[in-house]
């Protein structure tokens, strides 16, 4: 089998980022090729360096406006994009380039609690005052709308009465550590 390319995007400090980079370490058939961020001093830059795993810095004429992005995944023969707490929403002319190649992860049982400004705590703090029972992790792959892709798989947990947005963070980070690279990896393996 070929060796899948990976380019992981992220905007912050890459804790999914490290997962699935310590996940993939070893495998002889998916590498972790690329670091993408959108943020010149994001945390990701850094474990990346750590890794030895090439990185980009990303601004928003050369994300929206021309095919530069495109133009350097392409120089690194990547195969699929995986979104890992990446915060802007992807240009029409990646997704037409990467046609269900690329994957995200949302800290909610989609379709609720998604779309645009539902990110992080925010998620977290809206299933708190809906006082919904359950919430989990929704991995699915993008299209031109916010959190509206072909869901790929969803993994739930339990919301207590007395659970805060931060006990609740908790849940769903031990859920995305947990399912996400398996996820990524059963669907490189299967395409």
């Amino acid at each position: 089998m070929k060796m899948k390319n990976i380019a992981i995007f992220a905007s912050g400090e890459g804790t999914n980022a490290q997962n699935i980079i310590d996940y993939f370490k070893t495998s002889d058939t998916i590498k972790i090729a690329l670091i993408v961020s959108n943020k010149v001093n994001a945390n990701v830059l850094n474990r990346a360096k750590q890794a030895n795993i090439p990185s980009l810095v990303i601004n928003r004429v050369d994300f929206y406006d021309n095919n530069i992005t495109i133009e350097h995944l392409k120089s690194f023969n990547i195969d699929f994009i995986i979104l890992a707490g990446f915060l802007w929403m992807i240009p029409e002319d990646l997704i037409k380039t990467y046609p269900n190649k690329i994957i995200n992860i949302h800290p909610a049982l989609l379709p609720n609690y998604g779309g645009k400004g539902m990110y992080g705590m925010k998620v977290h703090q809206a299933v708190i005052e809906a006082k919904e029972k359950e919430s989990g992790i929704s991995i699915h792959y993008v299209n031109e709308h916010y959190d509206e892709g072909k869901i790929i798989s969803q993994h739930r947990c339990y919301v207590s009465e007395n659970d805060t947005a931060e006990t609740l963070a908790a849940k769903i980070h031990h859920l995305e550590y947990k399912f996400f690279p398996r996820v990524i990896e059963k669907v490189l393996l299967t395409e």
